[in-house]
């Protein structure tokens, strides 16, 4: 990791002292931008290092506050320059940041492994008795014993060196794989000529030339799933379509972006890790803190749902295949025609359409919705505000309650060659108050196409309330300790706010204030909205099928011996399952960066439909109380989100709902039979 160590206020680690607790992101970027996250990474671990030591080697008999509150403050350069550079690498990368990105990742894997591989510090820990301590400090002191456990800080050494080269290779291995998906995304594009862009509709054709305008060619589509998928679903030309989902389930199996080797190191080094911590696969050591705890469990959960599942998607397919022969193009309905011939289910059965739904979404108004529900809900006032930021299509807003500032909401929306695809939210300052209010700054990312204005599809306006629920846990967060602020809760829990908070899109008088067509004004017709709940039924077998199928891939490869084949591995467990050939997979194993880019849902993919579970529960709390903004719900919800990771998820899940969750409330939701 060559480069200056000169620091300074500009530094990525120096404290950030910009407006709103941010960092000067102009001396972060241009010209040896790189150098100086280099410099700024060796610097602020060296740091850390010595701050760990200090607590390690601390003569007074080991407390809470001298060894558990000590670590907590440890580290925060570190955490400045982390956040700093990987919004940018997500965001508004290039090669010198990939190159970075490679060479801090194993570094970066080696400084966590100093830690929490440490025995005398984790027996310093050990040591803390947890008498006296309230319900934060017993939870942050429970799992910061669990992580020295389950880094292996008990091995013998010959154990933790090994472990140590595997979690180093580990993130070498899964930062390629991510660049690799982001490359075979940039390097693609599907010209269109001016007959091709007259078939479709004018939002689509818009955002067309908006894709080709940004990479300096004319309009196109992109890999990106806001551009594909909208023209999978519009394209008249079955040959166009044919092309592009061929180049979007290619991704990471071509030429240099070949990431079939990658994932089957990958799942080899997971599986020996687990060994070593003496778990008999990944699957198993990985669940066992999270709410499922075992990989049959979860198997259990996604079997339930699979076979209605299934079901559905079979006689949604027959509809299909009778649209496909009436329009001359043969009964066989494939991959590439399903979204065409779904549209024109929902244009025939229920005289509704994508086209006719966009004009009312614009962007503006969908996020003028999210800040309206959660001012309904929670009291939250939105306003946007002046503020240097990491993108110039970034935008910020400060974020009141009751006249108090609880933190600043920065939002960027738009597809970009330089961007990794889907849609995140990110805590680029965690709120705390261990030394101090600390006010959160939270980044919410998707991948929209941009227009004049833009305009959201369905399934992007339901991103944005769903990145928004994310934004809301981080944001109303009111802990004291930072490890466990926001979104520091259980995977499969952390996905509870952002689908609930979903359901609020739908909401009549929401729509009624907010989808208004961007060139009238006009609100959406109550007549559009019913069609369009009905419409939507339809598809609700596929979007449940080519998820599980995703689901079902992750869990098996983790939860036995590795494949040393994946990609065939992938295919027999689809083939057991016995998974319709037109409904692929949401997210092939060799792009599936959820699994295979980092470890955040490696075996933990199925989290979205545990959490659907608790979500459909959690709304049916509203409509038991009065509808969707009954005050009662409203405060358990917000406690809830206060809490963040304070409390184990059971005990917050139990004091919202006051039972276990039902699991017929998600197939009641899903229309499936129960």
């Amino acid at each position: 990791m060559a480069g200056t160590d000169a620091g300074g206020a500009g530094a990525p680690d120096a404290p950030w002292d910009g407006p709103w607790g941010l960092p000067d992101w102009a001396a972060l970027t241009g010209d040896g931008a790189a150098d100086r996250f280099r410099a700024a990474f060796r610097r602020s671990m060296t740091a850390h290092l010595e701050e760990v030591a200090a607590v390690r080697d601390d003569p007074r008999p080991a407390d809470f506050a001298n060894v558990v509150a000590a670590l907590e403050r440890s580290g925060r350069g570190l955490r400045r320059t982390a956040s700093a550079f990987f919004t940018l690498a997500g965001c508004a990368s290039d090669d010198d940041l990939r190159a970075v990105e490679r060479e801090v990742a194993p570094a970066l894997a080696r400084h966590a492994s100093a830690i929490w591989m440490d025995p005398a510090l984790a027996a310093r820990v050990a040591a803390v008795a947890d008498d006296g301590l309230d319900a934060e400090r017993r939870e942050v002191l429970r799992r910061t014993r669990e992580r020295f456990e389950r880094s292996g800080a008990g091995l013998a050494a010959p154990d933790r060196a090994r472990l140590a080269e595997i979690m180093a290779r580990l993130s070498e291995l899964q930062t390629g794989f991510g660049q690799a998906v982001l490359a075979a995304e940039s390097d693609w594009a599907l010209p269109l000529s001016e007959d091709e862009l007259a078939a479709l509709p004018e939002a689509l054709a818009d955002a067309a030339r908006a894709a080709g305008a940004a990479r300096g060619v004319g309009p196109c589509v992109t890999l990106a799933r806001a551009s594909v998928e909208p023209f999978l679903a519009a394209c008249p030309d079955r040959t166009l379509r044919e092309r592009a989902w061929r180049a979007w389930v290619s991704r990471g199996t071509e030429g240099d972006a070949d990431n079939r080797p990658a994932m089957a190191e990958i799942l080899a080094l997971r599986a020996e890790r687990a060994a070593l911590l003496g778990f008999p696969s990944f699957a198993a050591f990985r669940l066992a803190p999270e709410m499922a705890r075992t990989p049959e469990a979860v198997r259990a959960l996604l079997e339930r749902v699979w076979a209605p599942a299934r079901a559905r998607a079979a006689r949604e397919t027959a509809r299909l295949s009778e649209l496909a022969r009436e329009a001359g193009e043969g009964a066989e309905v494939a991959p590439w025609d399903r979204r065409r011939w779904a549209e024109a289910a929902r244009a025939r059965d229920h005289a509704v359409s994508d086209a006719d739904v966009r004009p009312y979404l614009s962007l503006e108004g969908v996020l003028g919705a999210a800040f309206a529900v959660a001012g309904r809900l929670f009291g939250l006032a939105f306003r946007e505000v002046e503020a240097t930021l990491h993108h110039p299509s970034a935008r910020a807003f400060e974020v009141r309650r009751d006249g108090r500032v609880l933190g600043l909401f920065v939002g960027d929306w738009f597809a970009r060659s330089s961007k990794r695809s889907g849609a995140w939210m990110s805590q680029l300052v965690a709120q705390e108050r261990l030394d101090g209010e600390v006010r959160p700054v939270v980044l919410n990312v998707a991948n929209f196409a941009e227009g004049a204005p833009a305009l959201l599809s369905r399934d992007d306006a339901r991103t944005l309330f769903h990145e928004f629920g994310h934004a809301l846990h981080g944001l109303m967060s009111d802990v004291t300790f930072p490890s466990v602020a926001g979104t520091g809760v259980a995977r499969d829990f952390v996905e509870l706010p952002s689908q609930l908070f979903e359901r609020w899109l739908d909401e009549a008088e929401i729509l009624a204030a907010h989808a208004r067509h961007w060139r009238t004004g006009e609100p959406i017709p109550p007549e559009t909205v019913a069609r369009l709940k009905a419409a939507e039924a339809f598809g609700a077998g596929f979007r449940t099928v080519e998820y599980l199928e995703s689901a079902f891939v992750d869990l098996e490869m983790h939860a036995g011996p590795a494949p040393g084949d994946p990609a065939a591995f992938e295919a027999e467990v689809l083939a057991r399952l016995g998974a319709p050939e037109d409904v692929p997979p949401r997210h092939g194993a060799a792009h599936f960066l959820h699994v295979f880019a980092g470890e955040g849902y490696a075996a933990g993919y199925y989290g979205y439909l545990w959490a659907e579970v608790m979500e459909a529960d959690a709304f049916a709390a509203f409509e038991e109380a009065g509808g969707a903004f009954a005050p009662e719900p409203s405060a358990r919800l917000a406690e809830l989100l206060a809490a963040g990771g304070s409390r184990p998820a059971e005990d917050l899940w139990l004091a919202f709902r006051g039972r276990a969750p039902d699991p017929a409330a998600l197939l009641r939701g899903r229309g499936f039979a129960a």
